[in-house]
């Protein structure tokens, strides 16, 4: 009798454990901006769709921001408040990484996820925001502090720091060969770094040399070295290349469009100047004629 009430007593508190755990399980996470008025953040919540009480809030200061973004990025685009704001939620495993922004200028859905794919968040729906525009460099800080609230999981320091690197250097050299350019250019350097384990400088120049050639971009000696320096950080981070390509799966396609356009251009290009040539050569011959 005494060893039936004992087993009641242990499945009863299994069964209350359970219970508590499923209560505590975080479904959604909100970052908000720390400098952000009342009416502001109620502003970001709608946005986002949801209600105050119905999910984890948490708040983001401006000196987090700037414990990663200081030194990378100048300070008009880190400022003296926190303002950007972020929404996460846990998807399903092998649903990868799926963004959306808003009031964001200078940094795009893609480059985020790039950025996010190193650090190492996964399978999750990301909103970065904003009650008015930002350039969305210090939205990062937000969605990764957010990520780790939701799943549980504490994200490597260092792989958040280059994460933030990449953001910006990605951000950077989109103000040069356009944005869409810039976030496919870093993100087929850094599969093909990770995929061949490569970590010699000079290896990874060969890389991006080769790399930028088939986008048709053309790189100063400046922004190399600086593609370089990133790389190296990378390859030094215990990333895998099976879940950094399915995380980023959402967007292969749009970056994938944009190779296949550079090739069409070239192509047209080719044809372009193969007419060109056929009319100097056909306004050659006419002069020789006349001139005979």
């Amino acid at each position: 009798m005494k060893k039936w009430i004992t087993a009641c007593f242990c499945a009863v508190a299994l069964l209350i454990g359970q219970l508590a755990c499923v209560q505590a399980q975080v479904e959604e996470v909100v970052s908000l901006g720390a400098d952000l008025n009342e009416k502001q953040q109620q502003q970001m919540l709608e946005l986002f769709g949801v209600k105050a009480d119905e999910v984890k809030i948490i708040k983001v200061t401006n000196q987090e921001e700037r414990d990663y973004l200081e030194g990378l990025v100048s300070g008009d685009k880190i400022g003296t408040r926190a303002i950007s704001c972020a929404y996460v939620k846990p998807l399903p495993e092998g649903e990868g990484l799926v963004v959306e922004t808003y009031n964001i200028s200078w940094v795009t859905k893609e480059m985020y996820a790039n950025a996010m794919a190193t650090a190492g968040v996964e399978n999750a729906r990301v909103v970065a925001a904003a009650p008015f525009m930002v350039s969305g460099t210090a939205a990062l800080t937000g969605i990764m502090k957010a990520f780790e609230e939701v799943s549980g999981k504490e994200l490597d320091e260092e792989a958040k720091k280059v994460a933030n690197e990449e953001l910006v250097t990605t951000g950077e050299l989109g103000e040069d060969i356009g944005k869409d350019k810039a976030a496919a250019l870093i993100k087929e350097i850094k599969e093909r770094v990770v995929r061949e384990k490569v970590k010699n400088p000079e290896d990874i120049k060969r890389i991006v040399l080769q790399i930028a050639k088939e986008l048709n971009i053309e790189l100063t000696e400046d922004q190399i070295n600086r593609i370089i320096e990133l790389m190296e950080k990378i390859s030094k981070l215990d990333l895998d290349i099976n879940r950094i390509t399915s995380q980023l799966e959402n967007i292969t396609q749009r970056l994938d469009d944009i190779r296949r356009t550079v090739e069409e251009n070239k192509g047209i290009l080719q044809r372009i100047w193969e007419a060109i040539k056929g009319f100097i050569n056909w306004l050659q011959n006419l002069i020789e004629r006349f001139s005979a």
